[in-house]
């Protein structure tokens, strides 16, 4: 029978679907109640650039992918879909799409978290007179209360990674969601938004609160939509979904679609997704995603640290009366710098960049400066390679790759010690990266702390599954949850982080010679 047919004689709903919806693959994975993957499906997302630093997502496209892909992996593990308890969906974050309410028809194509469109409008934003009272009036606030919500408005800082500023630049810049707007005919929808109204045929208008707080719109201390930061950069209020639970009943995909009605129990933001798979659930408990970006997470339990200078508050899960806030640092331009070395021919297989690496005693003096620095607030960062010699080779080449990911990876964790003052335990990896030895135990000896990595690096799959499961019942609680877990490999500091500091120096050395390019 082909897959997504009604079958009467089908079993009970036994598995949970996980689809991830990343900036370079759409994957679906079903599980079953021992959290093994029955079937499998992805496919590449396909990032259009139609100016330079634009990057967009055709809506279209992504739709049918995460369609097919849910089909695929069905038919994969030779399933009818009605063996399917629920569906969790974890997405990218900040890519967003705005459309027209009663036609359902975007205005545009998705803007990606990546997009630069917003460059101009950050700088004049960040030059300007107001954000410097915005400064002064905030921090005599929390001088005056001590309250840590006037903590991060008190340098409050614009970045081209920030959805408002994008999402500011469209109503500035599209005709037709601006008027559509001042008719509340405007809907905003983040990717998690846009696919429950396409798979519910538009009668679910939602998202949940971390993927909400992940767009830097949404006041994690009030759990609102920001008023304040809407009117200043004129965006209106009423363009914004309701927000709900993250492992929740969203209601059921149209029957048409897959034959039958499945379950929506969970959409989650794609870190925060990560950081469940992981069965991070302790304060303390650090999780370390290295894909496209690097993510570092550290869950911070009921205590929201206020945003400082490269670490920000974010909601990580919200299920019932339970709300777990988590701290970020972010690294930009992982996966993606390794990617583009491959494109090059640097090396075949993603496979061999490890024993390169350690083919070669050191980097022969060469630095690699990926696209952003740690913090990424500086979008005119030059990418590049210094110290190339006649005798570099291509082993040097991709050791100051994977150098570049442990050296941001120590500078970020850092910071983490500084500024978050929780007792850190023990740190455990996932996303493509994480699979290279190299990077894992360089980072591990730099940071002097365990890396656990997973038997199964797709945790962003894993913890949507564990969120719809609980929601439906096919898991009973996080206890289960953690039973569950199966590590790999784990990474012990093997030498001293006093033996990196030449070449460490050096880089940071390298790094100031390509700011504001």
């Amino acid at each position: 029978m082909p897959c997504g047919q009604p079958d009467s004689g089908a079993a009970p709903a036994r598995y949970v679907l996980g689809v991830d919806v990343g900036s370079t693959v759409v994957k679906c994975h079903v599980y079953d109640r021992a959290a093994a993957v029955r079937g499998s499906s992805c496919r590449k997302v396909e990032s259009l650039y139609p100016r330079p630093g634009w990057v967009e997502l055709d809506p279209e496209v992504l739709w049918s992918q995460c369609i097919g892909v849910i089909k695929e992996a069905v038919k994969a593990a030779g399933l009818h879909m009605r063996q399917i308890a629920g569906l969790g969906i974890s997405t990218q974050r900040g890519t967003f799409i705005t459309w027209h309410k009663r036609t359902g028809k975007p205005f545009h194509n998705f803007i990606s978290w990546q997009d630069l469109r917003s460059a101009e409008l950050v700088n004049s934003w960040n030059k300007s007179l107001l954000l410097k009272v915005i400064h002064v009036i905030f921090t005599v606030l929390h001088f005056l209360t001590g309250n840590d919500r006037y903590l991060a408005p008190s340098f409050l800082t614009f970045s081209t990674h920030q959805t408002s500023m994008k999402l500011s630049w469209v109503f500035k810049n599209i005709h037709e969601a601006e008027e559509a707007a001042k008719k509340n005919n405007c809907c905003f929808g983040t990717v998690d938004t846009w696919l429950l109204y396409r798979l519910t045929k538009g009668s679910v208008y939602a998202t949940d609160y971390s993927n909400a707080s992940s767009t830097g719109i949404f006041e994690p201390f009030t759990k609102c939509w920001n008023p304040t930061l809407c009117n200043l950069l004129s965006i209106p209020m009423s363009v914004y979904p309701p927000v709900k639970d993250t492992s929740f009943n969203f209601g059921s995909t149209d029957s048409e679609i897959f034959g039958v009605p499945i379950p929506i129990m969970a959409v989650v933001a794609d870190q925060q997704s990560a950081m469940f798979g992981e069965c991070c659930f302790h304060p303390g408990d650090v999780k370390l995603t290295m894909g496209t970006g690097g993510f570092w997470n550290v869950n911070t339990g009921e205590h929201l640290f206020a945003s400082q200078r490269s670490l920000y508050p974010l909601i990580g899960w919200k299920i019932g009366e339970e709300i777990v806030y988590l701290t970020e640092g972010s690294i930009s331009d992982i996966g993606t710098a390794i990617k583009w070395a491959q494109d090059i021919e640097l090396f075949t297989s993603v496979d061999e960049t490890a024993e390169m690496a350690r083919s070669v005693a050191d980097s022969q003096g060469v630095c690699f400066i990926p696209g952003l620095q740690v913090s990424g607030d500086d979008p005119y960062l030059c990418a590049s390679f210094m110290g190339l010699k006649a005798s570099t080779n291509r082993n040097h080449l991709v050791r100051a790759i994977l150098e570049s990911v442990a050296f941001r990876n120590k500078l970020l964790y850092d910071i983490i010690v500084k500024k978050v003052h929780l007792p850190l335990q023990t740190i455990r990896a996932d996303g493509g990266v994480s699979n290279n030895s190299f990077v894992m135990q360089m980072t591990s000896d730099l940071i002097n702390k365990k890396i656990e990595k997973p038997a199964n690096a797709d945790m962003s799959s894993l913890g949507a599954a564990f969120l719809a499961g609980l929601a439906s019942g096919f898991w009973t609680d996080k206890e289960q949850l953690k039973k569950l877990r199966r590590i790999e490999a784990v990474f012990e500091p093997e030498k001293d982080s006093e033996e990196y500091r030449p070449v460490m120096d050096a880089w940071l050395q390298a790094m100031k010679h390509s700011l504001h390019w």
